[in-house]
């Protein structure tokens, strides 16, 4: 056993000496996540707020200015002139300039001394279907209360007595985030994104870097054996996964307020979950890639794109097509987002999220399993 820790401790000296020599590779392992988290926080966002708008007031009475006054001040939009025409209103979306456009038509101001309901268009361009949707919705929203205040001043008009009347307001409360930020709902699924990427693709590159600098033969005819080399490839890339883990977490609570309302235990034991998964993801690649470029390339593609599309880090998996769902059963990013998710922002416990976590290890089970397999393969070859 003595042996087997001295030559394990060996080769854990050589990575950290590589390590240590490599700049540009610590610098990558280190600051990279970081730069992550800060530019996919920022940069990516859900929240649709002061969506640029334009008028187009056929009517020019002091009731559509009224009206359109009440978009200006609801918050959502931000007024950005007046147009003369639609084929204007196409120009100014065209060119970014807007994304809404409000037409009030001649005899608005008439048609509510009338009585009558005016017929108001809300134009949107589509080409943001978020934006749009959300847009719409907004507009929406608006004239609904528009239209309960002309009702109930028709009524008042009409003598009616409405102060008694019963309505119907529901009492909305956003549980776990609410203030609806999305930096709180994109960072525990960013930090299952950036780890993922880290340890698959190093994990893949360091093991063909032996091959491609022919240190593997010299690894092979020595005393040492395999799962020996094994642990003392891993072991410093797992460290390196936690600090970058803890390095994010500490980020993410400090400067984007992300709450911790769960167990620290139990994110640590997925977190060694998932690292395992990862881990053994990187050496399934190593064990067949045949060059350090393709390693790159394929630990890559492996790591981020099924991280970042097939894990409900950006949007619910429920709204992607069936096939695509299928494969997300396939990459362990799925379940360490929702474990990330439940422990961060709903204080989850192993009793909810107990089949993810057998998931998370059976997976890590397995594919540690098949790339000791291919490495033995390799090995005898």
């Amino acid at each position: 056993m003595r042996d087997s820790l001295t030559r394990i401790g060996a080769v854990i000296a050589k990575e950290l000496r590589h390590l240590r020599r490599d700049k540009r590779l610590l610098a990558i392992v280190l600051l990279l996540p970081i730069l992550q988290l800060l530019l996919f926080s920022y940069a990516i966002s859900f929240d649709v707020k002061k969506i640029p708008t334009v008028v187009l007031d056929h009517d020019r009475s002091v009731a559509s200015r009224a009206y359109l006054d009440s978009y200006a001040a609801s918050g959502f939009f931000t007024m950005r002139g007046a147009v003369s025409d639609v084929d204007e209103v196409h120009h100014v979306f065209g060119s970014g300039r807007a994304a809404v456009a409000i037409v009030v038509p001649a005899g608005f101001g008439a048609d509510l001394a009338a009585d009558r309901v005016p017929q108001v268009a809300v134009l949107v361009d589509g080409s943001d279907p978020n934006a749009a949707r959300i847009g719409a919705a907004y507009a929406t929203a608006l004239n609904a209360v528009t239209g309960q205040q002309w009702a109930a001043s028709w009524a008042d008009r009409q003598g009616y007595d409405v102060s008694s009347a019963g309505s119907m307001e529901p009492r909305i409360r956003t549980w776990y985030n609410p203030d609806r930020q999305s930096s709180i709902f994109l960072i525990p699924g960013l930090i299952v994104v950036i780890i993922a990427i880290v340890t698959v693709q190093q994990t893949a590159v360091t093991l063909v870097r032996e091959r491609d600098l022919g240190t593997a033969e010299q690894l092979q005819v020595s005393p040492m054996r395999g799962w020996e080399l094994m642990v003392g490839k891993l072991l410093p890339w797992t460290l390196l996964a936690f600090v970058d883990i803890a390095v994010i977490v500490v980020l993410g609570m400090t400067i984007f307020g992300l709450p911790l309302r769960g167990n620290l235990g139990l994110l640590a034991l997925a977190a060694t979950l998932f690292v395992f998964c990862s881990l053994g993801m990187g050496l399934v690649i190593s064990a067949v890639a045949p060059s350090i470029e393709v390693a790159n390339i394929v630990g890559l593609m492996i790591a981020f794109l099924p991280a970042f599309l097939l894990s409900g880090l950006a949007f619910p998996l429920q709204s992607v097509p069936l096939i695509l769902r299928g494969l997300s059963y396939l990459f362990p990013a799925r379940y360490m987002v929702t474990v990330s998710r439940g422990i961060f922002l709903k204080g989850a416990g192993l009793s909810e999220l107990w089949p993810e976590f057998l998931m998370l290890g059976a997976y890590a089970v397995i594919v540690v399993g098949i790339a000791v397999l291919l490495s033995r393969r390799r090995r005898v070859r």
